[in-house]
């Protein structure tokens, strides 16, 4: 399945059903009198989250969707049957712009949270709504009005509580096979991660917590550079970062400084948010020519976040770590506040 996270597309809300012009003619009602029914109301376009879903693939090539329209009027004021409402479903963590403004419309968080983004049209009056004492046969109705027409611009923002970041090749892909059953593909060269990957790793209570292995970020990533443009709005729904190092390179303070200065340029109040540092590749690290304590020691009087000195590969050190992340969600239980766009 291809990864999809941004699509344009074009929804069009169905046209109310035109009214009608009639007249009685039922036996024995010599007067008669109008009786043209109005038309129905058009179907409006929704969107609802659905959580089985985890990709904008379905937009990629379906660039318009539009509502039923509504049916005219019928005699005998019989309205006209109101057009179906059209629901699209998208992943948990859409968010909806306008795509010529770039207006935050909504933002589709929780399963089966629903937004009306685009109103169907009234339906059209019948003859009988002009019945008065001057005009007693009224030969005119109103026709149906349209609906509503939107340009829009989706965007997929992963739902994870723990975002793991890094410059390419620091072992992401590596870690969170490590944690979870998820398996991204794994190489010795940067880049190998295209696409953000989500794994379930078990607390011991049980409870599955999400963590998403985002794309190699580079310096500049968030102006424009490299992978990590396109991937920097994953990280924003995430409770904390776990940010990894590679302690086989040649500037390790030089490697945490890129990302540092990525999130704050970025902004979205990444750069606040709590975070964890994992120096990772021990396995590989000669001890006798690097002293992996005073590293530790280094990046914690930077960053004033715990140090871990771990391997993803042999599984050293993870266990303390998760237990600080555990640590760190606990202590973060009530959730932020949800806005929900009706």
């Amino acid at each position: 399945m291809q990864f999809i996270d941004q699509a344009e597309i074009e929804v069009e809300a169905g046209k109310g059903g035109d009214g009608i012009v009639a007249f009685r003619r039922e036996k024995y009602v010599p007067t008669g009198g109008p009786s043209g029914g109005n038309g129905g109301r058009g179907g409006s376009v929704i969107f609802v989250a659905d959580e089985n879903l985890q990709t904008l693939l379905d937009f990629r090539y379906n660039h318009r969707f539009q509502a039923e329209k509504g049916t005219r009027g019928g005699p005998s004021n019989c309205t006209g049957a109101g057009g179906k409402d059209l629901i699209i479903e998208v992943p948990c963590g859409t968010t909806i712009y306008d795509a010529g403004t770039s207006e935050l419309l909504g933002d589709l968080i929780e399963p089966k949270q629903t937004l009306r983004i685009a109103q169907g049209g009234k339906g059209g009056l019948g003859n009988q709504h002009f019945l008065s004492n001057r005009n007693r046969a009224p030969e005119y109705a109103l026709p149906g009005l349209p609906g509503e027409i939107k340009q829009l611009r989706l965007e997929l923002k992963l739902l994870a509580e723990v975002g793991i970041i890094g410059l390419p090749n620091a072992g992401k892909s590596t870690l969170i096979s490590s944690l979870s059953a998820a398996r991204p593909k794994i190489a010795d060269y940067p880049f190998t991660t295209l696409i953000p990957n989500l794994g379930v790793v078990r607390k011991p209570t049980g409870d599955g917590t999400v963590f998403a292995d985002i794309p190699g970020l580079i310096e500049g990533a968030a102006h424009g550079a490299g992978l990590g443009h396109d991937f920097l709005r994953h990280i924003e729904r995430t409770r904390v970062l776990l940010h990894l190092i590679d302690a086989t390179s040649n500037d390790v303070v030089s490697d945490y400084n890129i990302i540092k200065q990525e999130l704050q340029a970025y902004g979205q109040g990444l750069a606040e948010r709590p975070q964890i540092l994992a120096l990772n590749k021990i396995d590989a690290v000669d001890r006798e020519t690097v002293d992996l304590e005073a590293l530790a020691t280094q990046l914690n009087h930077l960053s004033y976040a715990p140090v871990f000195v771990i391997s993803a590969v042999t599984r050293t050190g993870l266990e303390p770590m998760l237990q600080e992340i555990w640590g760190i969600l606990d202590k973060m239980k009530v959730p932020e506040e949800v806005e929900v766009f009706s």
